[in-house]
C-alpha cells in the first residue's frame, strides 16, 4: 500500500507538471509539455526518495541521516535548467517566465511528491491562471520587444522619431546605426512596449516620416 501511494504521487506531480506544460507548449515557448513533464516527474521521485528512500538504515543505532539533503538539491538543481532556457539577444533578456516556470514546476513536483497534493494542486492553478488567463485579460501588463529596422536620410529624422517614442512610453533597449554605400542611415531599434499592438503603431510613425525606408519590424 505505501508504494501505492508513492506511486500515486509520482503520477499527480506528472499530471499537474503536465498541464503546465501544454500551456506553456501551446505558447510556443523553448520548454514545453515534456520539458514541465519530466522536471516535476523527476522532482517527485527525488522528494519520494529523499524522505522514504533511506528508511531501512536512518532508524538505525548511531547512524543520523538528513533525509532533506536529496531534495534540497532540487531547488538550487533545477537553477540549471532555467538557465538554459534564458537567452540574452538584441540586448534584451528572453526566456525569464520559462525559467520561472519550469522553476515552480518543480516545486509542484516535490510538493506533490511529499503527499501535499492540494498544495500542488492549488499552485498549479494559479500557475495556469497567471500565465493564461490574466495574460488575456491584462494584455497591457506583458511587455513585448520590438525590432525595427529602416533607414533615413538624415539624423534629424531618427531623432524625430525617438523623441514620439519616448513619449509614446517606449523604453528603447537597443540602438545602432550605420551608413551605407549610398550615405543614408541604418538604424534598428529595439524596444520595449507594454502592448503586443504597438508594431502598427511604430509602422504609422515610420511611414510619417519623408525619406524613411523600413526593412523590417518584428
Amino acid at each position: 500500500m505505501l508504494s501505492l501511494e508513492f506511486l500515486l504521487r509520482i503520477a499527480a506531480a506528472a499530471l499537474l507538471g503536465g498541464l503546465i506544460g501544454i500551456e506553456r507548449g501551446f505558447r510556443a515557448k523553448e520548454a514545453g509539455f515534456r520539458t514541465h513533464f519530466l522536471v516535476a516527474l523527476g522532482a517527485a521521485v527525488f522528494m519520494v526518495l529523499s524522505a522514504h528512500g533511506f528508511d531501512d538504515v536512518v532508524f538505525t543505532e548511531n547512524i543520523r541521516l538528513d533525509v532533506s539533503r536529496i531534495a534540497a538539491q532540487v531547488v538550487s538543481g533545477i537553477g540549471f535548467i532555467g538557465a538554459g532556457t534564458i537567452i540574452f539577444q538584441r540586448h534584451a533578456v528572453h526566456g525569464l517566465t520559462t525559467a520561472a516556470g519550469l522553476w515552480v514546476t518543480a516545486a509542484i513536483g516535490m510538493a506533490a511528491g511529499a503527499g501535499l497534493y492540494v498544495i500542488a494542486a492549488f499552485t498549479t492553478v494559479l500557475v495556469l491562471l497567471g500565465l493564461e488567463v490574466l495574460h488575456s485579460l491584462l494584455p497591457h501588463v506583458n511587455t513585448r520587444v520590438i525590432t525595427a529596422t529602416f533607414t533615413a536620410k538624415e539624423r534629424s529624422q531618427v531623432d524625430k522619431l525617438l523623441e514620439q517614442l519616448k513619449s509614446d512610453g517606449v523604453i528603447i533597449s537597443g540602438f545602432n546605426s550605420s551608413t551605407d554605400p549610398t550615405g543614408r542611415l541604418v538604424v534598428k531599434l529595439d524596444m520595449k512596449v507594454a502592448s503586443s499592438k504597438y508594431s502598427d503603431n511604430l509602422l504609422h510613425l515610420l511611414l510619417e516620416l519623408d525619406g524613411v525606408e523600413i526593412e523590417s519590424i518584428e
